[in-house]
């Protein structure tokens, strides 16, 4: 794997919002060996008070919490929110959660089980998004 090519010597900070405890800290470590910063919680009324506090440089959400919906907090999110990317990693595999999920405000969507490299590299690509057009 290799080293993020957005990680300057501030780090970019991601959320990670998934209920399953596995998923967090497999994501969390992932991404912290490509150099990234990740803050990993378990619902969305803790994302959403994490998000008004803290600068993220992109949010990871999937789509069903215990207390809500991925689309619910994406929108959320983007109602204060609306450079950093959000990028669904989800089990909800139906044309329509994607396209729910976009029409949210998202800026992409992977289906679980993710393969790793496609994770690093989507992110990847979306951070470059987001700062070459700054």
């Amino acid at each position: 794997m290799s080293k993020g090519r957005f990680v300057q010597e501030v780090k970019v900070k991601i959320l990670c919002i998934d209920d399953d405890a596995d998923t967090c800290e497999m994501i969390r470590v992932l991404l912290e060996y490509s150099g990234y910063e990740v803050t990993t919680v378990r619902t969305a009324a803790e994302a959403l008070r994490l998000a008004k506090s803290v600068r993220f440089d992109l949010y990871l959400l999937d789509n069903w919490l215990t207390d809500g919906t991925g689309i619910e907090l994406c929108r959320q999110i983007r109602s204060f929110d609306s450079a950093s990317p959000v990028l669904f990693v989800s089990g909800a595999a139906f044309e329509s959660d994607i396209q729910k999920a976009m029409s949210a405000g998202a800026q992409g969507y992977m289906v679980k089980p993710i393969i790793i490299s496609e994770l690093e590299s989507v992110v990847d690509d979306l951070l470059k998004h987001k700062y070459e057009h700054a």
